[in-house]
Order: C-alpha cells, then structure tokens, then sequence
C-alpha cells in the first residue's frame, strides 16, 4: 500500500503559507509582496515607489533637461517636468488599451526616449516593465510574453513587429502593440504609432491614473527582467520599487553623483536597457540625480578605432583621453567581468583608472562599487552602504561562493517557488553564482563561476575528478598570442583540456557579424612574423605555417607558466569565425555564453578528442 497522501486544496494552501513564513524576503507569485531587508528601520532609507523618485525629480528640478535624441533635424530634448508627464500619458494610454495589474508590457527596440517612457509609464499603470533584447528570436519572445502575461508589446520598427505577429495567435494576453519607430509599414487591428498610442490618453482621466498609482506598494513587483539560456528554461527575475528606488539612490551615493543646481551629470546611453545593470546605471540613476541623459546612435557599438598604446603612451593624459574620445569623462566604469589585466594597466598608464562594479540581475544590477580614491586593481570595489557580502565553502586560498544580502536582491523567480527558494534562503542571503574572496579591507575579488548546483559552472571538471578554472589560462593564452580574439578552454569530463580559438576579424558595421578580413592589428602582426596573411581563410585553409608555429609556440608558451599539469592545453583548433552577438557565442553585453559555445561547436570539440593520440 503507498503511504503518499494527497493533499486537498486547503492543505496545499497551509503549506504554501508556511513556506513563505520561512522565507519572507522572497515571493514567486506576480502579484506578491515582500519583507524588506532593513536593519534598522529608523535610520534606513524611507520606501518609495518608482513613481515616487520620478515625480519628486519632475518636481524639484523641472526645467533641467531630462532626454535628448539625435533626430536628422536636430536634437530632441525633453525636460524632467515634460519626462514625467509623457510617462503618465503612456501610463494612461496601457489603461486605455487594457492594461492589467502585475500583466506585462513588453519593450523590444534600440534605446531611445520611448524606451524608457514606455518603461516607466507602464510601472506607473500598474503592470511590469519587461526589457526584451532586439536580438530576441520570435520563440524567445514568445515564451517570455506567455509567462509575464504581455498585454501590450512595444516595438521600434517593422523587423522587431514581423516576429510579434508570427506569434501573436499564441498570446492569449496581448491586445495592442505600438510601433514607435518608423512608418507603419503593416496595416493591422490594434496596431499603433507611437504618436496614435499617446492620443489614447486623452479618454483616460488623472484620477483614474491617481488611483492605480496610489494602489502600488515599494515591496511589491514592477519590473521583469529575463535571463534566457541554451540549456534550461527562461527565468523572470521580480524586481520592486524598493529594488529599483534602493539600490538607484544607494549606487548614486556611493558613486558620487553630483545633483543641480551644482552641476548635472551626463550620461551617454549605448548598452540594452533590457540588461539591468545598463538599466540602472543609465536610466534609472540619471533620474535619481536629474541628470541628463542622450540616447547613442544605434551605429555606436560597430566603431571599432584602435587603441594605439605606442602612439598614446608618447601623448599627455589629456592629449591621450582626446584622442580615445573620452576628454570630458570624470569616471570610468566596468560592469562585470571581462576585462583583462593588461586592458586595466593600459588605461591605468593613462591616468584613467578603471573602476569595476559587481552585480547580478537579482542583485538589480549592482552590488559592489569601486571609487576613484577607493579601488584596487583586480576588485570590484565594496559592498552598497547597509548591504552585506559573504563567502561560504572556502578552498585552500579562501576562494569560495559568494553570498550577498540587501535591500537590493530581488523578490524571486516568477512562478518559480522551488528555483526561488534554493536561490534565496530563510534570511534573505542570495547565492550568487559566483566564486571568489573578500580581502581584510572587505574589497570583493571575483574569480569565476562557482560550483553550486544552482547555476552552470565556468568550472571544468576532468575525468580524473580534478576540477580546473579555465578563466586564468584562457587569459594567459591570449596575452601570449595578441593575434587570439577569445579563447575557450574545454575539457569537461574528458581526460585532458583542449582550447577553441578565434582570430581578430574586422565587423561588418551593418549587420554586426564578423568577417572573413584580419583586423589592421592582426594584419600588422602578421607582417611582423612575415606571414602575407590578411583573412582568416587564408590561415585556416591555406595553412599558413607561420602564423600556425606562432599559435602554437603561444600555447607552449602558455603551458610552461602552469603548476599543474592538468591545467596545460593540450590540443587546439582555430575556429572558421570571430565570436559575435549576432552568432550567438555572445551575450548583449559581449560577455562569452560558454554553454552557447559548447552547443555550436559541439563538432569541433568532439573532433578534438576523436583521435586520441594524447600520451599521458
């Protein structure tokens, strides 16, 4: 006889409650509420909505400008009293095409003035803000409007459009889209221009908006943002008001931000405001101090103009920002990992210190901060006043999994109670992801990924059980062979490591893919060893034995540095492409997706293993 008990409705119910007892800092369900990480609820920072910090800024510096976009007539500029008023005519146009409370309103186009209005006039109106990346197929668009409920779609033009309408028969939720970028090329029910969807607000009064607002609570959700993988569902990560108005004034703060009638910060915007770290820094912390923030080109990330370290290191420090362009900026900023030792020291030789910031979507995008008289190379600065890091499961040099806790971590993952709660335990802590150490000076030191089970591990594990960190020897790689754009070191349950490479290919500035031509740099070097080299082809197919003795006397180079014999590569391959976002090896912010790799070169890789002629 089975001893299993089914559970009746009422039971499942107690449960449930009993559950978030335990956990009251985290919540699964869209129209949630939770309890906020305050120690001491005298001295820390009073709950306000996102309506809240935009109005008060709207109120006190009124006629200070807000936006501006580069149109072909000139530039467009919206003050911060004309900013929260377009917002709440947005906000009134959601209600007027039916906009539900905690259902989605799903943003999906280049940055601009109508991002970030559409963003915020749909907080306003009682739904959630959902950033979704340009790069999007319509599957992932798909399953992201069925999970957040996506009433209303936001797009900037015809190709972003053409993938809402193969899949709108599936959206049981949707009733509008509005198109807020060139002319309407689609006739259809529904469909409106952004001018179209503002007029809308008119049959809607303020105190129907007035009441909808005064209805919202800080501890309460309005932001939804996405972390799509190769390997495993979808995850909505909840942010609150509390999450977003918190961590907006704690990061301004800490970074110094000046405030008008003093001076007003500019801020120049480039990176997708659907990654929350740009998200915050761009939009949400310009709001905080009334700065002014301009909206990029779109062509701004396809310039590539070298960083000519010979010719800038004979300039001045100001003669040498002028000529990399960056002569009016005061801080320099890193959001995650990524950048190189000698990247740093080159800025660094330039009086232009780099200063690294750390964060995770569930962290709202920031959690350590590094400042101009406070950083240390190689760190990510300190923790966010009244926000805590921690490190659990230490290794013989104190490097372990990062643990952090504030007012800053995320509510949880929406309907996703079993992923929240491993995420988040009964005190508020979230598990990073992340491995690392704290100094005795508390300056955070990230390393890598870490080896809970909770996330994908950078960590490779060899079939003889040693676990190696492939961050360190694919930088090694890369210092040595200066040709290598990005190196991938695999290897995981396999005897020994094998390393994936990429050469510096010039972009294609209209489609973002890399082409078949060498970059000027990778062209200079090979003349350097007497290769004839100028495409990627021509090493590849051709064979060219000298840049392939240079590649391989870099990885033998490499190899002798390390400690264990384990960690050497032991063969490689040159890939027939650069990585690229549009391909798919990288994320919205350049950062490599080692599961994304795995799953593309998949043939290489078991290529590299399939004659095994490794003599151990």
């Amino acid at each position: 006889m089975s001893s299993c008990k089914t559970l009746s409705p009422k039971e499942r119910d107690r449960q449930s409650e009993a559950k978030a007892k335990e956990h009251p800092y985290c919540t699964s369900k869209r129209d949630g509420e939770v309890h906020l990480r305050q120690e001491d609820t005298f001295t820390s920072q009073a709950p306000i909505t996102v309506h809240d910090m935009v109005m008060n800024t709207a109120i006190k510096y009124a006629n200070y400008i807000a936006l501006g976009s580069k149109h072909r007539n000139g530039w467009h500029l919206l003050t911060y009293i004309e900013y929260y008023e377009e917002c709440r005519r947005a906000a009134k146009a959601f209600l007027k095409l039916g906009l539900e409370r905690f259902h989605g309103v799903g943003i999906m186009g280049l940055n601009s003035e109508e991002w970030v209005i559409a963003s915020i006039g749909a907080i306003m109106a009682g739904g959630f803000s959902v950033g979704i990346l340009a790069t999007n197929s319509p599957k992932a668009c798909q399953v992201i409007a069925e999970s957040s409920e996506i009433d209303i779609f936001v797009v900037d033009n015809d190709r972003q459009l053409q993938k809402i309408i193969q899949i709108q028969g599936s959206l049981k939720h949707l009733k509008a889209i509005v198109q807020y970028k060139e002319e309407i090329r689609t006739r259809m029910q529904n469909l409106y221009s952004w001018r179209g969807f503002l007029d809308l607000a008119g049959s809607v009064s303020e105190d129907t908006l007035d009441r909808v607002i005064d209805s919202q609570k800080p501890n309460q959700c309005c932001t939804l943002v996405y972390s799509l993988s190769a390997t495993s569902p979808p995850k909505a990560m909840m942010l609150s008001h509390d999450n977003i108005t918190w961590t907006t004034l704690a990061t301004a703060q800490r970074l110094s931000y000046k405030c008008p009638p003093e001076a007003q910060e500019i801020l120049v915007n480039y990176l997708p405001l659907s990654y929350m770290g740009a998200q915050l820094l761009d939009m949400w912390v310009s709001i905080s101090v009334a700065g002014a923030l301009y909206f990029a080109q779109p062509d701004a990330l396809r310039t590539h103009p070298p960083l000519c370290f010979g010719l800038a290191k004979r300039l001045t420090f100001n003669q040498a920002r002028k000529f990399l362009g960056l002569h009016h900026c005061r801080q320099y900023f890193s959001l995650g990992l990524g950048l190189s030792r000698a990247t740093l020291d080159y800025f660094l030789s330039l009086n232009m210190p780099i200063l690294a910031l750390y964060g995770l979507s569930e962290s709202t995008g920031i959690h350590t901060v590094s400042r101009q008289h406070d950083f240390r190379l190689l760190s990510c600065g300190k923790s966010l006043p009244r926000t805590h890091i921690k490190t659990q499961n230490e290794d013989d040099e104190g490097i372990g999994d990062i643990y952090i806790w504030g007012r800053n971590v995320f509510m949880g993952y929406l309907n996703d109670e079993e992923n929240t709660q491993e995420k988040i335990d009964a005190h508020g802590w979230l598990c990073t992801g992340d491995l690392g150490f704290l100094d005795t000076d508390k300056f955070l030191y990230v390393v890598g990924n870490t080896r809970a089970p909770c996330l994908h591990a950078d960590i490779i594990t060899l079939s003889s059980g040693e676990r190696i960190n492939p961050n360190p020897i694919e930088e090694r790689v890369k210092r040595y062979i200066p040709l290598v754009r990005y190196v991938v070191v695999v290897g995981q349950d396999a005897p020994y490591l094998c390393a994936l490479l990429t050469l510096k290919c010039q972009i294609n500035t209209e489609t973002g893919e890399p082409r078949n031509a060498l970059t000027s740099e990778a062209v200079a070097l090979c003349r350097q060893l007497r290769s004839q080299s100028t495409r990627l082809s021509d090493i590849i197919y051709d064979g060219d034995p000298v840049v392939l003795e240079f590649i391989g006397q870099g990885i033998d180079a490499a190899n002798a540095e390390v400690t264990s014999h384990s960690a050497k590569i032991m063969k490689w391959t040159i890939l027939r492409t650069d990585f690229s976002v549009a391909g798919g090896e990288l994320g919205a912010t350049t950062k490599l997706k080692r599961a994304m790799v795995a799953r593309i070169y998949q043939a290489e890789i078991e290529n590299l293993y399939e004659e095994d002629d490794y003599d151990d």
